[in-house]
């Protein structure tokens, strides 16, 4: 069988607090028709990515309202993963090969999972590209009343893919009954489905990375990973990844440091297991960090984990999320939930999150990072004030409350049908 992911208990009740009573009464009315139902996800990996971060919340708040959910991993060789992130990469604009030999490697393993896929579930979620072909190879699938549902969940920015690599996904991507999306802009206009949801990812005010800290204790986490808390922080958390452009964040912070040479720079992320390619990123940072000991890298490597990622984005003066690419960009929210401004890449999802000149900036390039960085690390009260709009810009779109709203809605729908 898939390797099932073991999670901990969530009570809806204690979201009440941050969302209100109002939105709790709707999330359970909504889950009236849904109660005892099965629902699986499906995706590949269990942490180290904004996808495992979102199950890791929502599969227990659906437990919570009397779901029968679960959340599985496929599984995969090293050789199979090197091609679905090529198929990342092609899928998000970068040109890569794509052979028919990755072609025959990648189903040959949807295969293998699709045979190790077990029990009678309701709604089936599968998501990104990695298990995308699962629907193909499981068929109609058992359910208690003989028919499965089955949702494709795309995380990715598709609007500039490889026309190539998507036209091998999509005949695939169309035998399921809906496909979920961050923004409307994602969705190639080739896709033949009835049923296109838009629903942007949240994040989980309570969860141990969203957690209010004591500013004692967020001095000290910085203090133990070498960064100075007397000093302005600059930090970007994401996965290393060259769409998350890290070594442009570091020319961009080497040009504000010129006028505000006290600034350090703090470069976070973990490594995935479905991203064999996070290594070499890591080698091309550290190259280009060339010894400077005011720019710091750290990743779970160094166990870095949630509590020292929410100490330091607590800590920062200025995040920035200066991505090329990006399907949504969770530590954008993250960051502003904690009430820091973000300077963010004009791309993908952060568009949604970052309101240009109100809670952060979006810039097209290093010289644009490095001088929001100088205006933010030199007016630090307007940096203030531009964190506490973000949060409340969060609160009213990007709480996992609203996500879990959004899947409730159309889980009704494909049970209703």
């Amino acid at each position: 069988m898939l390797e099932r992911v073991p999670l901990l208990e969530k009570d809806l009740a204690e979201y009440a607090e941050i969302v209100g009573t109002d939105t709790i009464d709707r999330l359970h009315a909504l889950a009236e028709p849904v109660r005892g139902r099965r629902v699986l996800h499906v995706n590949a990996t269990a942490y180290g990515g904004g996808v495992a971060e979102l199950l890791a919340t929502h599969v227990p708040l659906l437990r919570s309202l009397g779901v029968e959910a679960d959340w599985q991993v496929i599984h995969g060789s090293d050789e199979f993963f090197a091609i679905t992130k090529s198929v990342h990469n092609a899928l998000q604009g970068a040109e890569v090969p794509w052979t028919a030999e990755m072609q025959r490697v990648y189903l040959e393993k949807a295969l293998d999972n699709a045979l190790l896929l077990e029990g009678s579930w309701d709604v089936v979620v599968v998501h990104d590209p990695q298990p995308a072909a699962l629907r193909t190879f499981v068929g109609e699938g058992p359910a208690p009343d003989g028919d499965t549902r089955w949702v494709w969940r795309c995380h990715i920015d598709l609007t500039d893919a490889d026309p190539h690599v998507w036209e091998f996904f999509r005949p695939h991507v169309e035998r399921y009954d809906a496909s979920v999306w961050t923004m409307p802009a994602f969705v190639p206009a080739s896709l033949a489905m009835e049923r296109v949801v838009i629903a942007p990812p949240c994040i989980d005010p309570l969860s141990v990375k969203n957690l209010e800290l004591p500013a004692p204790f967020v001095r000290e986490i910085c203090k133990q990973y070498g960064l100075d808390p007397a000093r302005p922080i600059v930090c970007q958390v994401s996965r290393y990844d060259p769409w998350k452009d890290p070594i442009g964040v570091i020319e961009a912070y080497r040009i504000a440091r010129a006028e505000v040479p006290e600034a350090q720079l703090l470069l976070a992320g973990s490594m995935a297991t479905d991203d064999p390619e996070g290594f070499q990123v890591w080698e091309q940072v550290t190259e280009a960090r060339g010894g400077d000991r005011d720019i710091h890298l750290l990743s779970n490597i160094q166990q870095v984990g949630n509590v020292q990622i929410n100490a330091f984005q607590r800590a920062a003066a200025v995040v920035v999320q200066k991505s090329l690419r990006e399907g949504f960009g969770l530590t954008v929210s993250e960051a502003l939930w904690k009430g820091r401004p973000v300077i963010g890449g004009r791309a993908g999802g952060i568009v949604l999150q970052v309101r240009d000149g109100e809670n952060g900036y979006l810039v097209d390039d290093v010289e644009a990072c490095a001088a929001r960085m100088v205006e933010l690390l030199r007016a630090p009260d307007r940096a203030d004030e531009m964190g506490a709009r973000g949060r409340e810009h969060v609160r009213a779109n990007f709480l996992c409350t609203r996500e879990l709203e959004d899947w409730l809605r159309l889980l009704g729908e494909l049970l209703s049908g």
